[in-house]
């Protein structure tokens, strides 16, 4: 066997290797909990949503576990940026109402996330699952509400993610029933 068909053969077998090695990364499929740091996840069984004003650090303190790693992360797409039903970029929230009807999650509950392709949305917080690499860094979005802008500081990014519909989101939080926000609990059918 000539040297170059040797060369061809280990070349081809080593390309083989890293496609499939890269094709094979494992998506890690999280929970909201996951991106808050561990000082914080003894407020998960209070019941009520984590407010950004009611946490010492206001909710800017990240995990860094997830960084650059591909996960998956269903919540509720807020569109930030849009033309029609098409969506550039959404800001992905752990409850509907978060940000426009109640206090806005702290930063660490908040993705900021670019679609790889625009992503068709029917109403403001559609259920959705994201895939992609989460990068934490602190990034500002104004998001128009019916009463004026509001800056939202988000504390994660995932850019060219993938987006699905999805029927509904596992770890999100239930509003009490006496709460004047109730409704906009989703009602299963």
């Amino acid at each position: 066997m000539s040297n170059d068909i040797r060369s061809s053969i280990a070349l081809a077998a080593a390309l083989f290797v890293a496609l499939t090695a890269d094709a094979s990364a494992e998506t890690a499929h999280i929970l909201w909990k996951d991106l808050r740091p561990a000082t914080q996840t003894a407020a998960e069984n209070v019941g009520l949503p984590m407010i950004a004003a009611k946490l010492p650090d206001h909710g800017e303190t990240l995990s860094l576990n997830l960084q650059d790693k591909t996960i998956q992360l269903a919540g509720y797409a807020l569109p930030v940026d849009r033309d029609g039903d098409l969506v550039y970029q959404f800001l992905l929230v752990p409850w509907t109402g978060a940000c426009s009807h109640m206090p806005t999650p702290p930063p660490n509950q908040i993705v900021l996330v670019t679609p790889a392709h625009p992503y068709k949305m029917s109403e403001a917080y559609q259920p959705v699952a994201v895939t992609g690499a989460l990068k934490p860094a602190m990034e500002k979005s104004q998001l128009f509400i019916l009463d004026g802008v509001s800056v939202i500081q988000s504390g994660y990014t995932v850019r060219k993610a993938d987006v699905v519909n999805v029927d509904s989101v596992p770890d999100t939080i239930t509003l009490p029933v006496n709460s004047p926000w109730s409704f906009l609990n989703k009602k299963k059918n």
